[in-house]
């Protein structure tokens, strides 16, 4: 009678439109993420990369995390690894491996997360995301759901809506420590024109009224500091929480550019919604939904292998366990944001925006083809895909692809613009080399070698109602001077 007691408890059959969600929304999440490695990890850390991956394994002739490439790295099987990655984690979003045994989406899961941490461990700055860590550490939970020939496991669901607890809890406390326009309810006067990536409702957004932004803030911290408690609470109040955080992390969506951190948070938050309230709001969902090709009927999770139900609880263990170091980290003075505590980068700590900054400055670069660099050359600007820079473009939508080298642009003048990936990217442009070029949305030199190039700064900010009416501009810049004079290539011998 106590095993089955206990078996009932495990079993969570109320979750089955949850599981359903976090499996295939978590492998989509990683295919996309492969897909961003093979379009730009061998232009910006290939062979010839801007930081190449061979001479970073060189330097580091004991890594201290695991990755396939610790032994060889080579253009041709990071393209390998992409592809190979990409294949399992659409199999998974078809819902193929979830048809048969729970080994086998465990499996599935589980070689998506070495794939793509051998990825992330050699991506140097490329790759010092938050998110990276977060879509390794999601991918792992989730691969103890189980299939649909087994219930979801209830203490899986419960330690993914402790993830959603960290992301959310993390961030608010780190805001809360950080700088003062959070707690005096200004940060969003200035955030949606100064945030890394803008979107294309990004101007529109800043454009509100100050009023609005102070209630965007006092919104910002319920959702943070005070809903993520509620995801442990029965049902309907879970649900209810799921449902506010998955609001506000649309709301962050449509109004920026964060890769798929966003997405992951609103899918993570599924794991606190049962199928009754999944229901209520979509009749389409079922309310008690038990597959069909499980051939189960309620409580049939009592049946799954005595060996899944071991592995599960081995899992779970081994979660809480890892869970002390970032239950400090949370009430620390010290407060860590985007770290690991062991080097497989399961059960971390996050958090994101601690300050706001109150002024946009960016980085843009520029090529001439004359002989002198002087000021009566033709100074022709590059295009960055992402990133501000033509004062008439309205930003594109991106997330949750990553545009990784757009990201970096955006760090350099709040850190140095003396980065040595950045003096390689110079350095590539000038030599016009080809898989550089395809980083960009512009060329203005169609492949030609430029002569002389020149890293420029420019405080942005969004052009007013009024001033796009008169000028049509949606950004208003200034210029503030050379970052990095202009630089050539050293003649040849």
């Amino acid at each position: 009678m106590g095993n089955v007691e206990w078996t009932a408890w495990l079993d969570a059959p109320e979750y089955e439109f949850a599981r359903q969600v976090l499996q295939r929304g978590v492998a989509a999440l990683y295919l996309i993420a492969f897909l961003s490695s093979l379009n730009q990890f061998p232009a910006l850390l290939g062979e010839r990369g801007l930081l190449p991956v061979p001479n970073f394994l060189a330097r580091s002739s004991l890594l201290r995390r695991p990755t396939l490439f610790s032994w060889r790295y080579s253009d041709r099987l990071l393209r390998t690894v992409c592809w190979g990655g990409m294949l399992l984690a659409a199999t998974l979003v078809l819902g193929l491996p979830q048809l048969g045994p729970p080994w086998v989406p465990l499996l599935v899961f589980l070689a998506l997360w070495l794939l793509y941490m051998s990825i992330v461990n050699v991506g140097q700055t490329f790759y010092g995301f938050g998110w990276e860590m977060l879509l390794l550490e999601a991918g792992f939970t989730v691969a103890f759901l189980g299939s649909n020939q087994t219930l979801p496991p209830r203490t899986i669901l419960i330690l993914l809506a402790w993830l959603v607890f960290r992301l959310e809890f993390g961030a608010g406390m780190i805001k809360i420590r950080g700088g003062r326009e959070w707690r005096d309810l200004t940060a969003l006067y200035y955030h949606h024109e100064t945030q890394p990536m803008p979107g294309p409702l990004s101007r529109q957004a800043h454009l509100l009224p100050k009023a609005w932004h102070r209630l965007e803030v006092l919104g910002n911290h319920f959702a943070q500091l005070v809903v993520p408690f509620f995801l442990f609470a029965p049902q309907p109040l879970a649900s209810a929480a799921a449902g506010i955080i998955i609001f506000t992390q649309l709301w962050l969506v449509a109004s920026g550019n964060f890769a798929w951190l966003n997405w992951m948070a609103v899918l993570l938050a599924f794991a606190a919604v049962s199928d009754p309230a999944a229901h209520a709001v979509l009749p389409a969902i079922p309310a008690d939904w038990h597959p069909e090709s499980a051939g189960t009927a309620a409580g049939a999770g009592s049946q799954a292998p005595v060996a899944w139900l071991v592995v599960v609880f081995l899992a779970t263990v081994l979660l809480l366990v890892l869970s002390y170091r970032p239950i400090e980290n949370l009430f620390s003075h010290y407060q860590l944001m985007n770290a690991a505590f062991n080097r497989w980068q399961l059960v971390n700590a996050y958090g994101a925006f601690g300050t706001v900054t109150k002024q946009r400055i960016e980085i843009a670069v520029e090529g001439t083809l004359a002989a002198e660099p002087d000021d009566s050359a033709d100074w022709r600007e590059y295009g960055f895909r992402g990133k501000p820079g033509d004062v008439r473009r309205i930003p594109r939508q991106w997330a949750p692809y990553h545009l990784r080298l757009d990201w970096l642009m955006w760090f350099l003048p709040l850190r140095t613009v003396h980065e040595k990936w950045f003096y390689a990217f110079l350095a590539k442009l000038l030599e016009a080399d080809r898989p550089t070029l395809r980083l960009l949305r512009k060329d203005p030199f169609d492949g030609a070698r430029p002569r002389w190039v020149r890293a420029r700064s420019y405080l942005y900010r969004f052009a007013t109602r009024a001033e796009f009416r008169a000028t049509g501009q949606r950004w208003i810049r200034i210029p503030l001077g050379d970052s990095i004079p202009p630089l050539s290539l050293a003649p040849e011998d």
